[in-house]
């Protein structure tokens, strides 16, 4: 007898190995139909899989989420059974799960066209309204060569060559076609009739750049049509706030060829940079941070001491000089450390916190830049802390306060927090990495957050916390980051006087809290789309006349609102009044102020905040008290 307990805890008795299905058939023919896959003493099989001896099973539908991942994985190789019934000479590549989707790689003789697309997604329609059957074969390893040999599936070839040891593996059959796959899959295609292609993208044979270059197609597919629908609303949201688009509407910045992955920054986009760099200036001031600056170019000999030339040489730009080979920095961390090493210093002076607004160059691939979020030159809030190891617990405390209250002003309240602990590969001793350990998860203890554990996600040098920013769509961005390094000041020759006239090396906190400005300011823009409140509005209030009988008055008000701090857009144009108003609520302003000749006469203003709210007329200075009060309390 075989006995399989449920997560409820009953039991079902059956006479002989028995497969998920056929449990799922004996608790009930609705369980039955809703079947994905199971989940036999926590691991994940197919339906079709026999269970021969006692086990824990865990029946996956839709609802779960490992079924909603199963989907997906499925509709990925559907799109290969379309593909390969409408372009018989393409040749796949690999089609995994993503967030909220899936996509496949594609070899094709011709790039794939929207067109394309739209006969993809309509075969696979078909293919589904046939509901037949996905098989699963387990095979031997010399059997799915010639399968695929047989079909002249080069890549799939590579892909077998790169597991030698695989003894058998799984082949997932729909009708004619046949992928490789670990699964599991879905039982029939009756689970796969939600689903949407989005796009066409480029794409590189192992991701890298050297090799041959693909077609990758992404899709979505969801358990209902209800939840696909909200996914377009998303994503439909996300175009209408994408940060380049609202880049351009807003005069904000630019790219250019001339400059691939560094940005040009106009006027109004350069104050949006400007308050959020001042107000993180005034973060270290008060937070106990020296501001600082390092070169942007250094030797090659200190990149080969930390260890970056030998393995981050590919994504450094280097330049040559009088016979000597320089980089520019692609981080600023040595830098700090000579700074520090610059002066002797004492345990007493610990701990020395530097700030600096750096300015780093990584060479990333031209296919990974995206607008300001993804770029070759950009600037980090980056600062580093020195210390003993008896200091790490309280500087994290501090720093997590620190980080809360800066995402808070900058509208952000939904915050993840990860500790990645020691990796397998690292250096010092166990009992530092317990005491390091210890005191990032105590420090997120005492600041009362809950906190995941990554194990072995952290640096070979020392764990970190991640924190993880969620924003007004639900998306995730990892943005701040502690991370406790046992390394660099040692091997860059940094110490302090210890208590007994000996010498130590610090413990360097790495710190970043917005991290890249490039990137912060484009989740900033996507997250307000693009209306930021008023303390960081690249444009605090525009000044506007009715007519010509206006100018003077309205040059005065926008002159005492400058001289007051206030960054003001002042338009005289002889146009009419509701076109001028209409154009500046498309730049999104937290305010706009009319003026005409009622206005003039009692030296008023007529208030109109965002959102096409008028808030009637008021006097100059009570406007000023109202803006004044928004930016105080960053609103």
């Amino acid at each position: 007898m075989i006995q399989i307990t449920l997560p409820d805890n009953s039991r079902r008795e059956f006479p002989g190995p028995v497969s998920v299905a056929e449990v799922a058939q004996a608790i009930g023919p609705g369980l039955a139909k809703m079947t994905v896959a199971g989940k036999v003493d926590g691991k994940l099989v197919d339906a079709s899989d026999i269970i021969d001896h006692d086990a824990k099973l865990q029946i996956i539908t839709p609802k779960d989420e490992e079924g909603l991942e199963i989907i997906r994985h499925s509709t990925a190789h559907l799109v290969g059974h379309a593909v390969k019934q409408l372009y018989p000479t393409a040749k796949m590549v690999i089609g995994p799960v993503i967030e909220e989707g899936f996509y496949y790689d594609i070899a094709y003789e011709r790039p794939f066209t929207p067109e394309d697309m739209a006969a993809i997604e309509q075969r696979m329609k078909e293919l589904i309204a046939q509901d037949y059957d996905v098989i699963k074969k387990m095979t031997p390893r010399a059997e799915v060569i010639e399968v695929f040999k047989s079909r002249g599936e080069d890549y799939k070839l590579r892909l077998v060559e790169d597991m030698p040891d695989e003894k058998a593996m799984g082949l997932y059959y729909h009708q004619e076609y046949v992928d490789m796959c670990r699964g599991p899959h879905v039982p029939n295609t009756r689970f796969l009739k939600v689903f949407k292609l989005t796009k066409l993208a480029g794409a590189y044979w192992r991701g890298d750049a050297k090799n041959e270059q693909l077609q990758r197609i992404y899709g979505t597919a969801w358990a209902d049509k209800k939840q696909l629908d909200a996914y377009i609303q998303r994503i439909e949201e996300a175009e209408k706030r994408d940060h380049r688009k609202l880049g351009k509407e807003l005069d904000l910045f630019h790219i250019d060829d001339v400059a691939p992955g560094v940005v040009f920054w106009h006027p109004k986009g350069w104050a949006l940079w400007q308050a959020v760099e001042q107000y993180m200036r005034q973060v270290y001031r008060d937070t106990g941070y020296s501001e600082v600056k390092g070169p942007q170019i250094l030797d090659k000999s200190l990149w080969e001491k930390t260890g970056h030339w030998q393995n981050y040489r590919e994504n450094m730009f280097v330049t040559e000089s009088e016979k000597r080979d320089y980089a520019l920095k692609p981080m600023n961390c040595p830098g700090h450390v000579l700074i520090f090493k610059s002066d002797l210093r004492s345990y007493r002076d610990l701990p020395i916190r530097y700030g600096e607004f750096g300015q780093c160059h990584r060479n990333e691939p031209s296919g990974g830049l995206h607008g300001i979020m993804r770029v070759r030159g950009f600037t980090q809030d980056d600062g580093h802390i020195f210390c003993t190891e008896d200091q790490i617990l309280q500087e994290c405390v501090d720093y997590t306060a620190q980080l809360l209250k800066v995402y808070q002003d900058f509208g952000f309240t939904d915050i993840l927090y990860k500790v990645a602990t020691r990796p397998e590969s690292r250096i010092g001793s166990d009992a530092l990495w317990d005491k390091a350990e210890g005191a990032l998860m105590e420090a997120l203890r005492r600041s009362g957050v809950e906190f995941v554990i990554a194990p072995g996600d952290g640096a070979f040098y020392g764990p970190k916390i991640e924190y993880t920013l969620r924003d007004a769509l639900g998306r995730q961005w990892q943005c701040g980051t502690m991370q406790v390094d046992f390394n660099m000041a040692e091997r860059l020759g940094a110490e302090y006087v210890t208590e007994t006239s000996g010498r130590a090396h610090p413990v360097m906190l790495h710190r970043a809290i917005v991290g890249s400005l490039e990137r912060f300011i484009g989740m900033l823009i996507e997250h307000h789309a693009g209306a930021m409140p008023a303390w960081l509005a690249p444009v605090h209030v525009a000044v506007l006349n009715i007519s010509e009988g206006q100018a003077d008055y309205a040059a005065e008000v926008a002159k005492t609102l400058r001289n007051q701090g206030l960054r003001v857009a002042l338009d005289l144009h002889n146009e009419k009044i509701t076109y001028k108003i209409r154009k500046h609520s498309l730049q999104k302003l937290p305010y706009i102020l009319v003026v005409g000749d009622k206005e003039k006469e009692a030296g008023a203003v007529a208030v109109r905040a965002r959102g096409n709210i008028d808030l009637g007329v008021m006097s100059l200075e009570a406007f000023s008290q109202k803006i004044a009060d928004d930016i105080s309390h960053k609103r």
